[in-house]
Order: C-alpha cells, then sequence, then structure tokens
C-alpha cells in the first residue's frame, strides 16, 4: 500500500512555459535528477502506481514540468531530467531557463527531492544543483535510489559515506539523505516523513499579500557533460 500521502496523486498537466502552470493550489514538492537515476520510477512508487509518472527509454520524452494533484491540494512537480547528452546550445538554455524560472519564482515551492543512483550519488552535475538550490533557503531530501543493487553492507556504507559528504561540503544546507528502492518499494514511509514535514511548514497557502519570495543571487549554471549518458530509466536528454 502506497504512503497515504501519495496515494491518491493524479496527474494534471504538462507545460513547457512555467508561466502556463495554474495559480498554486497549495505547496508544490520538486523532484530533479539525472536523466537514468530513477525519478520517474521514484514517483510511481510513492504514489503506488506504475505509469503515474512516464517512465521512457526513448531521449526526448520528459522534457517538461509534470504536476501532480495530491488529494490534499498539494502537488509533486517533477523537473526534466538533466545529464543525459549534450544538446543544442540554445535548447539547453530553453531548459534551462525553465527550470530556473520555476525553481526561484514559484512561491509555493516547498523544498526538492534529489534522486541520485547511490551506486554514483553526488556526481558533477548533482552537486551544482544542490549549490545552486541551496541558495533559495529551501530544504533537499536526497533519495538514493536503487539501492536494492548494493547488498545491505553496502547500502550502510554508501548511506555513511554520502551523509560524511554532505556534511563536509554542504555544511550547514538543510540537505537530508536516505536509501531509496523503487522495486523494493523501501524507504517509502521515511520519504514521506519528510515531505510531509515540508507541507505542514508550509499550511497557510497562499501567502498574504505582499509576501515576497526568496530568490538566489545567482543564476542557475550547470553545463550539459561532453558525451551522451547512458540510455535506460528516465532517459530524456539534459536540460543542462
Amino acid at each position: 500500500m502506497p504512503p497515504s500521502l501519495f496515494r491518491h496523486a493524479r496527474f494534471e498537466l504538462s507545460v513547457a512555459d512555467p508561466l502556463a502552470l495554474p495559480e498554486p493550489r497549495g505547496a508544490e514538492i520538486a523532484f530533479a535528477g539525472r536523466s537514468n537515476a530513477g525519478k520517474s520510477s521514484a514517483i510511481n512508487a510513492l504514489a503506488g502506481q506504475t505509469r503515474l509518472a512516464f517512465v521512457s527509454r526513448t531521449p526526448g520524452r520528459t522534457q517538461l514540468i509534470n504536476l501532480f494533484r495530491l488529494g490534499n491540494g498539494a502537488a509533486l512537480v517533477d523537473l526534466p531530467g538533466y545529464g543525459y547528452a549534450e544538446v543544442p546550445e540554445a535548447v539547453r538554455r530553453r531548459w534551462q531557463g525553465l527550470l530556473e524560472h520555476y525553481l526561484t519564482k514559484r512561491q509555493a515551492l516547498a523544498g526538492l527531492v534529489l534522486i541520485m543512483d547511490a551506486r554514483r550519488p553526488f556526481t558533477a552535475l548533482d552537486r551544482q544543483m544542490v549549490e545552486w538550490f541551496a541558495r533559495t533557503g529551501k530544504p533537499i531530501h536526497c533519495l538514493l535510489t536503487k539501492a536494492d543493487k548494493l547488498s545491505r553492507m553496502e547500502q550502510a556504507k554508501t548511506l555513511a559515506a554520502a551523509r560524511r559528504l554532505a556534511s563536509a561540503d554542504f555544511a550547514g544546507l538543510p540537505i537530508t539523505l536516505q536509501l531509496f528502492s523503487s522495486l523494493k518499494k523501501t524507504g517509502l514511509e521515511e520519504a514521506e516523513a519528510v515531505i510531509a514535514s515540508w507541507l505542514a511548514q508550509k499550511e497557510e497557502w497562499p501567502p498574504a499579500k505582499g509576501e515576497e519570495s526568496r530568490e538566489p543571487k545567482a543564476s542557475m549554471e550547470i553545463e550539459a557533460p561532453a558525451q551522451g549518458g547512458i540510455a535506460g530509466e528516465d532517459s530524456s536528454p539534459s536540460v543542462f
């Protein structure tokens, strides 16, 4: 049975322009990650569904912002995956602007769930995402996915090492980590508890008239890799 918070999640819309997003009806939780890290599978596992978020093996299928509405009015926001392949500069800039506008200007955004493959946590692009998004002052929760591919000992070592890295390199930032497996359905309750705590802190929505959003002082600058990535789950082209 899926966690109760996500049980009645339903697809609402996809947009290529953040200005096309509807007026916020509740707090929003953004999901981001490398294209083959298992982002769509994680969303599906949390919702207890198999086709809520589209899991594609074809590049180019998840280039939009996808919004899924929860029963309590809050929303999960699936952002385009990054790091799949080199793309034309004009396209990369357009996708970058799409994410930058949403992540910096959407007042309803309560926090970011960063999806990372447990076997390759904190790649250069993941680290840049953490460093950039942390400027918003909003929390980041990292799901170390595909944990089922590691032994119990490897899982413990991986989580401990990732936490040491986060503590050393991102000291003072609101970042937490956990192991997660969409296949084995492990880590669902822990992820729900974190997200529920974020939503509880944003119970009053919309904000009072005149309230200003917090925006980072620097622009997002996450570069596309020089070579293509590995085709597989969530394998859309890079947005950076």
